[in-house]
């Protein structure tokens, strides 16, 4: 359930939907199948519009997941550009492999296995885009290491802010109360950085947006 967008908004906005890619349908489609999160096609528009504006040389996705929005975003980079994106999962990283194969992105994308929590650390190069989309419990540790990546002027993208409209809600369902509490939490430190310049725009399940002024 999500809370949102009413229903006859959301009807209305994928009235004017014209994804023609079927790779992505199809990545779609089995997320949908097989309850694995990916970023909401909304975002994941919204990703590609800032990526093809922003034209960076380097990209963090932290969080592969099927590698849905690592094609999506591998395929607005520029030539010489590229993608590094960290999944955790033995199950994720295979299937995440076989489907940017298919996309013909193997170039453009550098999939690296591990804990982010591990992996951002040993990281020796800046990010002009880093996109945060994991455990919602290590969101705050994994902005920690981020902001040490990102170069100023840098663009932080981070998803699942509203998570579900439970972020604003009096009533949260017993199985969301731990995950919105950290959200929640993750929020109030996000909007208060003196290091970017953050908002939380209503797209998808609630997009935070810092860019990197000092």
């Amino acid at each position: 359930m999500n809370e949102i967008l009413n229903p006859g908004q959301e009807e209305y906005i994928k009235t004017f939907r014209n994804e023609k890619d079927p790779l992505i349908i199809e990545l779609e489609e089995y997320a949908k199948e097989n309850r694995v999160p990916i970023l909401n096609w909304q975002s994941a528009e919204f990703l590609e519009q800032l990526v093809t504006f922003q034209k960076p040389k380097r990209v963090l996705e932290i969080g592969t997941a099927i590698a849905y929005s690592s094609i999506r975003i591998a395929r607005s980079l520029n030539k010489k550009s590229k993608l590094f994106t960290i999944e955790k999962s033995e199950d994720n990283l295979e299937k995440a492999k076989a489907n940017i194969a298919a996309a013909g992105l193997e170039h453009k994308i550098n999939l690296i296995f591990g804990d982010a929590l591990d992996v951002m650390p040993k990281l020796d190069k800046k990010f002009d885009l880093i996109f945060l989309d994991a455990d919602k419990e290590d969101y705050q540790r994994l902005f920690d290491y981020s902001l040490l990546l990102l170069r100023k002027n840098g663009v932080m993208f981070v998803d699942n802010l509203l998570w579900h409209g439970f972020a604003a809600s009096s009533r949260v369902p017993a199985a969301f109360k731990n995950s919105t509490a950290h959200i929640r939490e993750f929020n109030k430190m996000f909007m208060s950085q003196k290091s970017l310049y953050t908002t939380i725009l209503p797209i998808g399940d609630g997009i935070g947006l810092g860019i990197r002024i000092k």
